[in-house]
């Protein structure tokens, strides 16, 4: 169990977690393992379920006595625990700019960003583009505002979805500005903050201003 996700749920959930990622459990199961009583298990697994990170499963499957609830890890839960996307997808972006060269790896990463947006849903205006777009990039995780500018549009982030590969890799940026420009169909530019903290930033010009992104 990592020592962030101790400070952030605390001993007794972190360690509660670590058993449901493991297998579906009942609350008796939990207390039992957990040397805890059953209502003690109880108010943190109920905690849990409210904040969508722990999942009601159905019943115990046994014969005699009353079915008891199981619960498991849901998919939001399963996202607190630490995962090795990063390194990962930093190494293919080295191996790729080590043999074909930095524009290849942008190409790919670009052809992934437009394959994500061909799922969004395609609309008439501009605006309502602008806000799939939006919805898309905090579907993969991101803090996304939409702020008003005098010729278009500027998708302010708070946080990137990718954070822990733009810091060293700013190619991984190519891929969120494919995703906006293939949703919006605009030409985009991309301001994003590449610092300790990544945030995302792109600007949508609009009007005179928001020339058509090739095909």
């Amino acid at each position: 169990m990592t020592d962030w996700l101790r400070a952030l749920t605390g001993e007794t959930q972190a360690r509660l977690l670590g058993l449901l990622r493991r297998s579906q459990r009942t609350i008796a199961e939990l207390a039992d393992e957990l040397g805890l009583s059953d209502n003690a298990v109880r108010t943190h697994v109920i905690s849990l379920v409210r904040d969508g990170i722990v999942e009601d499963a159905g019943t115990q499957k046994e014969t005699g006595g009353r079915p008891a609830r199981v619960y498991g890890l849901s998919a939001r839960g399963e996202d607190l625990f630490p995962k090795a996307y990063a390194a990962v997808l930093g190494g293919v972006i080295e191996e790729i700019t080590r043999k074909d060269g930095r524009q290849h790896a942008l190409d790919v990463l670009r052809a992934v960003g437009e394959r994500v947006a061909a799922k969004a849903p395609q609309a008439p205006d501009l605006a309502t583009r602008v806000a799939a777009a939006v919805d898309a990039l905090r579907a993969l995780g991101g803090d996304i505002d939409v702020v008003p500018a005098e010729r278009g549009w500027r998708l302010q982030g708070y946080a990137c979805p990718l954070a822990s590969v733009a810091a060293e890799h700013a190619e991984v940026c190519a891929l969120a500005q494919a995703l906006v420009e293939r949703i919006t169909g605009q030409v985009v530019i991309e301001h994003c903050d590449r610092s300790r903290r990544p945030r995302c930033a792109f600007d949508i010009p609009a009007g005179d201003f928001a020339p058509a992104r090739p095909n």
